[in-house]
């Protein structure tokens, strides 16, 4: 028999109300993951004669193509960790599986596309 200053035990749900600190939480890791080709990716859209450094067709390109993909890339990697932070903070699954499949649609267009100056 309860009595009636017994309380009902619930489980406590440590994430309440903190989904944007993980959602800075992932933000944060991903860009200590993308750091390296963040300031690769800027230094060759910044610097067209780096586009030498690239035997091939990439060094056969319009300066304007070639600064063109690499701008796309750093912005891309720039944007990445604050779109993962959004989506661990406030989308449910089934947008998380939207965003993620974006996401993907754009890398590879981006392989493509590196692929087309390339070979």
């Amino acid at each position: 028999m309860t009595s009636k200053g017994a309380a009902r035990e619930e489980a406590m749900d440590i994430t309440e109300g903190k989904s944007g600190l993980w959602g800075s939480f992932a933000g944060l890791i991903v860009f200590a993951l993308i750091a390296v080709p963040l300031s690769a990716s800027f230094a060759f859209a910044t610097n067209p004669h780096s586009q030498q450094l690239f035997a091939g067709r990439l060094s056969e390109t319009t300066t304007g193509g070639y600064q063109f993909f690499w701008w796309m890339v750093t912005i891309f990697l720039f944007a990445l960790p604050f779109l993962v932070g959004y989506g661990v903070a406030r989308l449910s699954v089934k947008s998380l599986t939207i965003v993620g499949a974006v996401v993907a649609l754009f890398v590879i267009a981006i392989m493509v596309l590196g692929q087309m100056f390339v070979f």
